[in-house]
């Protein structure tokens, strides 16, 4: 297996070719400041821009997300969903997913696309629209690798090599890849089915939360569902509330 190792060594093009295999085509920066921004500045179907280094990675929430060189997984794929407009809200939770499944029984999701291990972040992605004809949509994706404790950004994250899960970035870059091929796939054949097998990965799913809304404003309440766009079903004090945004706090550990 391709592992890291101390020395975390730089990407190699070629490999990160070969793991993808069809239909991706893999564009490679030593060192970039957003994935997102590169893809988005040319976007062709089935691109994938990878960066050895990412400098100014960007999360949900305009939060900036910046890694050691070599220690994380950082990437953007350019997909054509293949779905009508009022699907395309699922599709931030069909790349988490996606991530998630490529992980197994290690990983869950915390609602929209947070894949977390236990009560930890160890991925995050931003998924942004291209209006071209059809619209494309940017997925990017990072995944923490190799980060000791001291590397990460915020005590909430963790690190696959803290989790004990050892893999190298090619081997996983190849790995995802494929999940979300096969996720996307599924998904464009039919979003109630996707969501069914969602929510057998979801730790929100009746838990207590806390949701950030935009505006700083903050709302209580326990995880009923997901509707058939994604959107959060919370149950409030003063009765069910649907978001189709926010930052989730999971108020005690799932299970």
């Amino acid at each position: 297996m391709d592992t890291t190792g101390p020395g975390r060594s730089p990407h190699d093009e070629a490999a990160l070719q070969a793991v993808a295999g069809l239909p991706w085509t893999v564009r490679l920066h030593a060192e970039a400041g957003s994935t997102n921004a590169l893809a988005a500045a040319e976007p062709v179907p089935d691109t994938v821009v990878v960066a050895d280094h990412q400098q100014a990675g960007r999360g949900r929430l305009d939060r900036e997300w910046v890694t050691p060189p070599g220690a994380a997984l950082t990437f953007s794929a350019v997909v054509d969903p293949g779905v009508d407009p009022e699907w395309w809200p699922l599709i931030p939770l069909v790349a988490g997913y996606a991530v998630a499944s490529a992980l197994g029984s290690l990983a869950s999701l915390k609602w929209p696309n947070d894949v977390m291990i236990g009560d930890r972040k160890v991925c995050g992605i931003l998924v942004e629209r291209v209006n071209t004809r059809p619209p494309l949509a940017v997925i990017g994706i990072g995944i923490n690798v190799d980060q000791a404790a001291d590397e990460l950004p915020v005590p909430t994250a963790t690190s696959l090599a803290l989790s004990g899960y050892d893999v190298g970035r090619t081997v996983l870059f190849g790995e995802i890849l494929r999940s979300l091929h096969a996720c996307l796939s599924q998904f464009a054949d039919s979003p109630d089915t996707f969501l069914t097998r969602y929510r057998g990965r979801s730790a929100t799913l009746d838990q207590p939360v806390q949701v950030e809304l935009p505006g700083d404003r903050t709302v209580r309440g326990r995880a009923l569902d997901f509707d058939q766009h994604g959107r959060l079903v919370l149950e409030t004090a003063e009765g069910p509330l649907t978001l189709g945004a926010g930052d989730v706090v999971h108020l005690r550990p799932s299970g």
